[in-house]
């Protein structure tokens, strides 16, 4: 697996070698899920500032199609799984094994087949991330949410945002047969997580 983007910060590289490791085990995760169609590689791990996060990630006024799925507790997070229409009904396509199909509603076989390839994913992340700081993550059910990219990711946002003027994201993407897709997986750990992570690792022998 190749990292696209490395950080130069001292405490964003701790940080990307863990959640490196967390996309390994989705990665597989998603690989075995699709019978080998789909891989996920680790983007970045970054800290941007608050009023410039959806430009930067490019979330602007487009609808899209996302699965939602957190990590209770203090010591969690949001993990948001992003698509546009077309893109989300490519996924549910190629795991019901029929054509495309594009109608103005997603069915709900549609909308269960797309959830439970978040709840795949949010299950990889949360076991990898459980092994590494040694503390018991509960995921939430994950729902499935046609709305604004910046709206959503504004709300995962909110309790960094209380304390910080800049937020940590950790963007992972997907590929298939080795082309990149226009899907993304955004983590938003709490600051809780991410000070457990970074302890996990500076006690490591």
């Amino acid at each position: 697996m190749t990292d696209v983007r490395c950080p130069e910060n001292t405490e964003l590289e701790v940080l990307h070698q863990l959640f490196a490791s967390a996309t390994h085990d989705a990665s597989a995760a998603m690989c075995r899920w699709t019978d080998g169609l789909i891989t996920l590689t680790l983007d970045e791990v970054r800290e941007i500032e608050l009023e410039h996060v959806c430009t930067e990630l490019n979330l602007g006024d487009e609808l899209l199609t996302m699965v939602v799925l957190s990590l209770e507790g203090d010591i969690g997070g949001e993990m948001i799984l992003t698509f546009d229409d077309r893109n989300g009904r490519q996924l549910v396509a190629s795991l019901l094994r029929r054509p495309l199909v594009e109608e103005p509603e997603w069915t709900e076989l549609e909308k269960s087949a797309l959830t439970e390839t978040g709840n795949i994913l949010g299950c990889a992340y949360m076991n990898a991330l459980t092994r590494l700081i040694d503390h018991e993550l509960i995921p939430s059910a994950p729902y499935f949410i046609q709305d604004y990219g910046a709206s959503v990711l504004q709300q995962a946002l909110m309790a960094q945002a209380m304390n910080f003027d800049k937020v940590l994201i950790c963007r992972t993407a997907f590929h298939r047969e080795g082309e990149e897709l226009n899907w993304r997986v955004l983590f938003v750990p709490t600051e809780a997580m991410r000070k457990a992570m970074e302890a996990a690792l500076h006690s490591a022998p």
